[in-house]
Parts: structure tokens; C-alpha cells; sequence
């Protein structure tokens, strides 16, 4: 089956209504399967940048929607290291794998981290205990930290740091609505939140507690700027507030919180999180 007839099969599949007959055309849990499949091994992914932009196959993620209608729910091992059990439509990553499948992988994974199949995990990434969703990537030498989660079909690229406890969104629905978007060699400070498909372009570093969505005004405080969606690249941010407008009365209004770009990333700025590389690579060094 080409990928252009699993992407003419699931569009039919998703304007059908009656889930008993759809599961009953062999072909549609069969184009399902080989996108999840996929997905699961990095062949294909949600999303991904085409020149400047960043273009969202909303086929793929309609296949990941019907696979719900599909399945039934079923008892689920955790993964390494747990014997947990839980009740759910998706399986671990991990629950047929073994040390020969790890070592193949080429990742680290510290128990209590949890992915679900159809998350891809890049050489070289760290999973600290956190959660990744289906469809989900993780780039190559990326760190999960602590407490971490990571949406439904968010992209995360090389070398990025997520810090323990960063919330980064993840979006099913609407189909054709972009992820959130991490590029390559960012920093995203502890406690974190990054939502509604906002994109953090290459190299910039988010401090501690930075609150994104598409409404959040990210201000530029050496050029005036404001950007909304995304932060541009290189760029340092803090959280902060903005004065309200002014009511016609001329009473004073709250401010309104914001993300303040403070700089560009300098060598000071680099050292700083220098520290987060050299354990990254410490830990997935299997001699370690």
C-alpha cells in the first residue's frame, strides 16, 4: 500500500459514521496501522518545516483519531521497569520491547517515563519520569526532564532541554490546527507552559515559568517588537507583565502578564545551560 492510497483510505474513513462497518473494511485498519507504525519509527511525522513554515499533515493525525473508534480498550503493561497495569486504546512504546530493541533505539529511558506507540524517540534523547503522547517527536540528544509532558503530536527537535515539570501542549483537534513546536538546540526553563500550537524557534531559551498561547504578546524590550505565536529565534524570555490600556476615565487597569525577550542569546547565556549538555551526554552514555 503507498502512502498516497493509506492518505485516499483514511480520508474516506474519517466522513464515515457508522464504526461497525468501517471496521469491517480491512483496508482501513490496515492503512491505520501502517501510519501508526510509522509514526512510531520516525518515518513520517505531524508536522514538518517546508522553508520558512511549518505545514501540518492533517491526514496523519485523522488516521490517529479513527484509530480510537477502532480499538477497544484492553489491559496495558507500563513499560521498563513497571508492573503496572493500566485500561486504555493505545499501548505503551515499550511493551513488546526488549534489551535488543533499546539498544537499537539508541535512547535512554529512566523509570517512570511513559510513551505511548506512535511517539517517536530519536537517538541520543533522555526521558527523565514524563509523558509523550501519541505522535509525538522527540529529537535527537533531546532531554525529557523530570514531570515533563509532551502533547499529542508536539514537535520537539535536536538538542533541545525540557526542564521538569514544562507542560507542552498537545493538539488532536481541530485536525488541520498546527502543534506546539520546539526547534532545534532550544532551552525551555522548569515549569513551563507552551500551548496552542505556538512555535519556539532554533536556539532560543525560555526561563523559568513562561507562560505561552497564541494570545500571550511576546515583547521585545530592546526594539518594541511584539510577536504573538511564536518566539523568534535566539531569543532570551522571561516572564513579565505589560501595562493595561487605559479605561476612558483614566483609571489605571491591571497589567496583563507577557513574555519579555530580555536579549539574544550570548556566550554568558550559553554557559549557563553548557552545564544541562554535559549531563545530557553523560547520561546517555551507556558506560555511564
Amino acid at each position: 500500500m503507498s502512502w498516497t492510497d493509506a492518505k485516499d483510505i483514511i480520508s474516506g474513513a474519517w466522513e464515515a459514521s457508522d464504526e461497525r462497518s468501517l471496521s469491517h473494511k480491512d483496508a482501513v485498519p490496515e492503512a491505520i496501522e501502517r501510519v501508526l507504525a510509522a509514526l512510531d519509527t520516525g518515518e513520517l511525522r505531524v508536522a514538518e518545516k517546508s522553508g520558512d513554515n511549518w505545514m501540518v499533515h492533517d491526514w496523519i493525525k485523522k488516521a490517529i483519531l479513527i484509530s480510537f473508534r477502532l480499538a477497544d480498550s484492553r489491559l496495558i503493561q507500563g513499560g521498563p521497569g513497571l508492573k503496572g497495569t493500566w485500561f486504555d486504546k493505545v499501548p505503551s512504546k515499550f511493551q513488546t520491547w526488549g534489551e535488543d530493541e533499546f539498544k537499537k533505539a539508541g535512547f535512554r529511558v529512566v523509570p517512570g517515563a511513559l510513551v505511548r506507540r506512535s511517539a517517536y524517540i530519536a537517538p541520543g534523547a533522555v526521558l527523565m519520569p514524563c509523558f509523550i503522547n501519541v505522535g509525538a517527536r522527540v529529537g535527537v540528544d533531546t532531554m525529557v526532564d523530570s514531570w515533563a509532558t509532551v502533547g499529542s503530536c508536539a514537535q520537539v527537535g535536536d538538542r533541545v532541554h525540557i526542564s521538569g515539570g514544562v507542560g507542552i501542549g498537545g493538539v488532536l483537534e481541530p485536525v488541520q490546527a498546527r502543534p506546539v513546536i520546539i526547534e532545534d538546540d532550544c532551552f525551555i526553563g522548569a515549569r513551563s507552559e507552551i500551548a496552542e500550537g505556538v512555535i519556539v524557534e532554533t536556539g532560543a531559551v525560555l526561563s523559568m515559568g513562561v507562560y505561552l498561547s497564541q494570545s500571550t504578546v511576546i515583547y521585545d524590550r530592546q526594539t518594541g517588537q511584539r510577536f504573538k505565536g511564536r518566539v523568534p529565534a535566539g531569543s532570551v524570555v522571561v516572564p513579565g507583565t505589560l501595562p493595561g490600556r487605559p479605561r476612558d476615565d483614566g483609571k489605571p487597569v491591571p497589567a496583563l502578564a507577557a513574555a519579555i525577550i530580555v536579549k539574544k542569546v550570548d556566550a554568558r547565556t550559553r554557559s549557563k545551560t553548557s552545564i544541562n549538555k554535559l549531563l545530557r551526554q553523560a547520561m546517555a552514555d551507556p558506560g555511564t
